[in-house]
């Protein structure tokens, strides 16, 4: 299988001499991992609170930068208000300085993202979350037409999403189940964002988060599910009779309705 395109990504390079250093500063997950493939990570607020996702992505000579597209201009605007005297440039990633020299010289301006399951097709990077999310590609050639049901395998396996579980400004990396997902690491030192973090997984219990429940019905992406009458959280992408909802652990339980769905813990 060669794949499907995701056609809502956006890529860059950073590139100079400081790219790695100037990362390690800023992401929640350990730059030097690039040495063994992807790296799945965050950039936060000063507050610990998620501003945006993204992958980066070993290159010769650069690290690519694989975001959605809704995210990318405000996100490359805040890594460029970080830069400073930094030896670092961002840019739209292009053909071929970001590419194997063995690649066929005349190829077009723009690198494509496409993703897929089973067996990956040469050049291809295991997607760093779940096992389930197969692998990504970055090549001169576009994928196929969506075929997978992304939806149904990130409810599965409570995988959150760009925009959907993952809010900008509101979210917690933590709640989101980063740690479990690889996106952070405890002992690469300081990052933005890295005390309240910190604090989060050290100091105290989580009182809140993602959590794959079972629905029966259908309610709005956002919906307010109610416990007893009582506020508990909020539902989100909903798959196959199951749905990722966002939770206070002391009120789930039982019954819980999201509008006109019914909610149950597994």
């Amino acid at each position: 299988m060669q794949g499907e395109a995701a056609p809502d990504r956006r890529l860059f390079e950073i590139t100079g001499s400081d790219r790695e250093h100037f990362l390690q500063g800023l992401v929640t997950n350990d730059v030097r991992r690039l040495a063994d493939g992807i790296v799945y990570a965050a950039l936060l607020t000063p507050q610990g609170k998620y501003l945006a996702d993204f992958f980066l992505v070993p290159a010769e000579g650069a690290i690519l930068l694989d975001v959605h597209e809704s995210l990318a201009e405000a996100l490359v605007r805040r890594l460029s208000m970080y830069r400073l005297r930094a030896d670092v440039a961002i840019a739209p990633a292009a053909l071929p300085a970001a590419l194997p020299a063995a690649l066929p010289a005349a190829l077009p301006a723009a690198l494509h993202v496409s993703r897929g399951l089973g067996p990956a097709p040469e050049g291809a990077f295991a997607d760093p979350r779940h096992p389930a999310l197969g692998w990504r590609r970055y090549a001169a050639e576009p994928g196929g037409a969506p075929a997978i049901d992304w939806d149904r395998v990130r409810v599965e396996h409570c995988i959150p999403e760009t925009g959907v579980e993952l809010i900008p400004d509101d979210s917690y990396i933590l709640e989101a189940g980063f740690e479990r997902l690889n996106g952070v690491d405890f002992r690469k030192g300081c990052y933005v964002g890295q005390e309240v973090t910190a604090r989060m997984k050290h100091k105290t219990e989580l009182r809140k988060g993602l959590v794959t429940v079972m629905v029966e019905g259908e309610a709005p992406v956002g919906a307010e599910i109610l416990a007893g009458g009582k506020p508990a959280g909020q539902i989100f992408t909903q798959a196959g009779g199951k749905a990722i909802a966002h939770l206070r652990f002391d009120r789930a339980g039982g019954e819980m309705r999201a509008e006109g769905a019914r909610v149950t813990l597994p």
